[in-house]
């Protein structure tokens, strides 16, 4: 089985050890598993090596699939003018947006799946691409929407240590963004946990004073204008 880990970190693994790549090659695998289909080789070449002329470009592509086909790990399959990630290769991060998109199809989440979704990490980090810092974006919002969905319906259907599992990590994901602490605040509500919720209106009021010079919205003033806030 090979796997290809993009949340927190690139790493491939193959039958639970790790296969070293060079440079060139896990560009590639990451470029192709984001865009989950198979691509041009001109494109491909010319989004990767975007300072080098269209022969050299291609060159390099040539070179990289040459090195990767030197090791005992099928991971990129090429066929003619097309070149895709081989369909055999799990990904963690096409897992988190799939789990992710069925919360927001209002599906729920499985207690594996809450826990991917509470403890994925942040798509490549210090990858600075263009491709890579947009995809990135993309999925943090998508995570942390579902999280904010997940607290919302487990608090509604009377499971509050998992709603507040969901709140905590969507808080953590963005601190200074208050539909994340409102719908947390409103778990330790619905659980009657009156003190946890007074601490957590106060611990965001303060962050989002200190960052921005701004007080929370008139919405969660009334959420929490029967707590002794102040």
């Amino acid at each position: 089985m090979i796997e290809l880990r993009l949340l927190d970190g690139f790493e491939v693994w193959r039958d639970g050890d790790v296969v070293a790549l060079p440079q060139s090659a896990r560009r590639l695998a990451a470029f192709l598993a984001l865009h989950e289909r198979p691509l041009h080789r001109i494109y491909v070449s010319g989004s990767l090596w975007l300072e080098s002329t269209e022969e050299n470009a291609n060159a390099s592509l040539r070179s990289t699939l040459w090195r990767l086909g030197r090791q005992d790990c099928p991971l990129i399959d090429s066929s003619g003018s097309l070149v895709r990630l081989a369909p055999e290769v799990a990904v963690d991060l096409h897992d988190a947006r799939e789990r992710a998109r069925a919360v927001l199809r209002g599906e729920g989440a499985t207690p594996l799946g809450l826990d991917l979704l509470c403890r994925a990490g942040e798509l490549l980090p210090h990858w600075y691409d263009d491709w890579v810092v947009i995809e990135r974006e993309r999925f943090r919002q998508l995570r942390l929407h579902a999280l904010d969905a997940l607290c919302e319906s487990l608090a509604a259907a009377g499971r509050y240590a998992a709603a507040v599992e969901a709140g905590r990590a969507s808080v953590a994901g963005e601190p200074l963004r208050e539909s994340a602490h409102r719908l947390l605040i409103q778990a330790y509500l619905a659980e009657g946990d009156r003190g946890e919720a007074t601490r957590q209106y106060r611990a965001f009021r303060d962050l989002l004073q200190d960052e921005l010079g701004l007080a929370p919205s008139p919405q969660l003033e009334e959420l929490v204008a029967p707590l002794p806030v102040w």
